[in-house]
């Protein structure tokens, strides 16, 4: 007899911006959300273990994820250390009871770091039992010229780590086949952006279903895969007219994963 699938569904507080962190707890709560994918960024709550646990507390939603300090505008938040960074984003992970820290690969001039990149993700993830899960990324584009900005690999599965995030809005803006990125993963695929993109250069972050990325296919793979990681709804609501337009985005998003998680059912192994 086949059962449901028992995936959650995190809301990154990245889907708020540019509204603040705690308004990701409050809006992730109340429309139903099972969790938060916390970005930790310039927000000082972002990068505050105890304002986080009493936002997780007080309205009654787990933080599912820790998202490291990856981005340019984060070169200096928890140190200009990136492995420090890492370590960090861990502590905060294992203390708030999250079960995975989502990582970019390094950028190209990071070159030490970069170095020793796939090496050290392995050391680290033999240090905890959260997942440290390395997410695809994409070439930067200008007009007619593109640009490798990260190493080794903006596409993670070229190198062997332990646990995959795909971003399904990246592997739009990469110009590349999400499911057969998938297959490559196979069972360490640990986690899920999810979002989506119509192959722009610039990366967009759609609510699922507005673009060309095969989000529900996606769902449905999990479901039957006995996919045991999280799918964060990670989209941009800058454009958002109101908060009552944005909190109207992040409703669909959720209402579409949920509904293709639920059209496929996972059967259990004998």
């Amino acid at each position: 007899m086949a059962e449901p699938t028992d995936v959650r569904i995190a809301l990154s507080t990245a889907s708020v911006y540019p509204e603040s962190t705690a308004t990701a707890f409050e809006i992730a709560a109340r429309l139903g959300y099972d969790g938060v994918e916390v970005m930790v960024w310039t927000d000082p709550v972002s990068q505050d273990i105890e304002a986080l646990r009493r936002l997780s507390d007080y309205h009654g939603i787990p933080v599912l994820a820790v998202h490291a300090p990856c981005l340019l505008i984060t070169q200096r938040v928890w140190s200009t250390d990136p492995w420090v960074k890492l370590q960090r984003a861990r502590a905060a992970a294992e203390k708030l009871g999250a079960s995975t820290v989502v990582v970019h690969p390094p950028f190209r001039w990071q070159r030490q770091y970069a170095r020793d990149f796939v090496d050290g993700i392995w050391r680290m993830a033999g240090e905890t039992d959260v997942r440290f899960a390395v997410e695809n990324m994409y070439p930067w584009r200008y007009r007619d010229r593109e640009m490798l900005a990260y190493a080794p690999d903006w596409d993670v599965t070229q190198h062997d780590y332990r646990h995959f995030t795909i971003d399904l809005s990246h592997t739009a803006t990469a110009r590349a086949d999400a499911l057969d990125m998938i297959g490559r993963m196979g069972d360490r695929l640990g986690h899920v952006h999810l979002a989506d993109g119509r192959g722009s250069a610039k990366d967009e972050h759609l609510v699922p279903g507005r673009g060309n990325q095969p989000c529900a296919e996606l769902l449905e793979h999990l479901a039957l895969s006995g996919f045991d990681g999280h799918v964060v709804i990670e989209v941009n609501t800058r454009r958002a007219m109101s908060s009552a337009e944005r909190e109207a985005d992040l409703a669909e998003a959720l209402a579409f994963t949920r509904k293709h998680l639920a059209s496929a059912v996972r059967v259990p192994r004998p």
